[in-house]
């Protein structure tokens, strides 16, 4: 096989038995190469052609029927010679291979337990990576076009109607399938050329908030494409996802506190040696991320370990996104009332934006992945040195340096960036002097109010050296 073949799009028919697959794919190749029968099981290994269709060219693989989705799943049990365990085994690893699946359903036999069962298992094998058409073949006949709303119930989409037999509708099905490759060539072409820096979002919080529900809901609920590109997951907890253009890399943290949990009726030397190295394994995850996603339960009152956990992730310069976690149970919901306690017993993190969700019910989840977006736009302001010169001299006249240590009052030569993403400024006074950190304090404020910097902290470093040169003395 020539290089050219290895990079076409590979689409596997795949279903249970007797639903038409093989037929299809005769139909799709235009001549009788895969065996058709009515007997159960006729197709025994997998078969693949070349297709062609408007100017576009993709690998069709016509798989065996499932007979028994235990063999799909597992070969546990399962003797090796038995041919029905290799069929499946065999039909297993080309759905491992597959761009684009077009799972094949029996119009006449409507939807069964069994195809119902294998969409399970393909979802939860693949956790959404793989495009997936449904077929709905032998529709012959107006009534059962009538019937088929029963097959919306599998949620894999709006059916595709065709008859493998006659060929009707096997042109729109090919259309479908050109438009999916194509899309799905796209999104190839967009994680490629943003995968080498994506958005490193870190899931993080206590034992039992709910970081797992939460990312399961994001990647349930939201419309995201994960990745397709091979060895993009680096990491076992890693997940990357195409969001509106943007790839963003979600470090999911859940579990690795379970250990310190559980030892909550052991000792207390015990259990706090425990949650120490839950906390550890947690800030080797923080190093790398660019935004922390701090997922609280609102329904129980803020801890220590919470507290703990937010001076690392300012320590580290990492943007904070607070995730107020199962609010749906809380009784009286009252976001102003909560937002105050929060900010209240959180006072130094007013900057990070507060969002209310519930991962059980997804209310408000929709909601997190355009925040992400926002606040890595933020973190990468830059502010040139002439708007920084303006700003100096605006908030000098608004509040004079105040002084720290010493009697000498300080003065302000100058103000600059030196880093974005996340944002660092440097300002100079005399080598002498000595600024109060509430002024410090004072220009981060005016700098937020100016220009955003929307979840993000902000460094601003103090530098005692009057250049012989500087003429500006604020």
């Amino acid at each position: 096989m020539n290089d050219k073949e290895k990079s076409l799009p590979i689409v596997v028919i795949f279903g249970r038995t007797n639903v038409g697959k093989s037929t299809l794919f005769n139909r799709f190749l235009g001549k009788e190469k895969a065996l058709v029968s009515k007997i159960e099981g006729t197709t025994r290994d997998v078969n693949r052609a070349k297709i062609e269709w408007r100017k576009k060219t993709f690998e069709l693989i016509d798989t065996g029927g499932i007979t028994d989705i235990a063999y799909l799943s597992t070969t546990k049990g399962a003797k090796p010679e038995m041919i029905d365990a290799k069929v499946q085994r065999q039909a297993r690893e080309m759905l491992k291979r597959a761009d684009l699946i077009l799972f094949v359903v029996d119009a006449i036999a409507g939807p069964l337990a069994q195809d119902r069962q294998m969409i399970l298992y393909i979802k939860k094998t693949f956790a959404g990576k793989k495009n997936i058409i449904l077929v709905v073949n032998k529709m012959d006949g107006q009534k059962i076009k009538r019937e088929v709303s029963e097959f919306h119930k599998l949620a894999l989409g709006e059916p595709v109607l065709i008859s493998a037999a006659t060929g009707s509708g096997t042109g729109d099905l090919l259309d479908v399938v050109i438009k999916k490759i194509k899309t799905f060539k796209s999104q190839i072409s967009n994680l490629k050329s943003q995968i080498s820096n994506p958005i490193n979002v870190c899931i993080i919080g206590k034992p039992n908030v709910g970081k797992s529900s939460l990312l399961n809901k994001i990647l349930g609920e939201e419309r995201v494409i994960v990745s397709p590109i091979p060895h993009t997951t680096r990491e076992p907890r890693d997940t990357i996802i195409d969001y509106e253009g943007r790839t963003i890399k979600l470090i999911d943290t859940a579990g690795i506190s379970r250990k310190g949990q559980q030892s909550a009726y052991g000792k207390k030397e015990k259990k706090e040696a425990l949650e120490k190295m839950g906390i550890a394994k947690s800030l080797r995850v923080l190093n790398r991320a660019d935004i922390a996603l701090l997922v609280i339960d609102i329904s129980q009152p803020i801890s220590h370990q919470e507290t703990k956990i937010i001076d690392e992730i300012v320590s580290r310069r990492i943007s904070l996104i607070i995730i107020a976690n199962k609010w749906d149970l809380v009784g009286e919901r009252d976001t102003v009332k909560f937002t105050d306690y929060i900010y209240d017993k959180l006072p130094y993190i007013k900057w990070a934006p507060l969002q209310f969700i519930s991962a059980r019910t997804g209310e408000k989840v929709n909601k997190i992945m355009n925040i992400i977006i926002k606040v890595k736009e933020a973190r990468g302001i830059e502010i040139n040195d002439a708007a920084l010169k303006d700003f100096l001299l605006r908030i000098v006249k608004m509040h004079l340096p105040s002084k720290g240590k010493g009697l000498k009052k300080p003065r302000v030569y100058e103000m600059k960036q030196t880093k974005a993403d996340p944002p660092q400024f440097n300002i100079r006074i005399g080598s002498k002097e000595d600024l109060h950190f509430s002024y410090v304090r004072f220009i981060e404020n005016r700098l937020r109010e100016k220009y955003g910097f929307y979840g993000t902290p902000i460094k601003i470093n103090v530098v005692k050296n009057r250049a012989v040169h500087g003429k500006h003395n604020y």
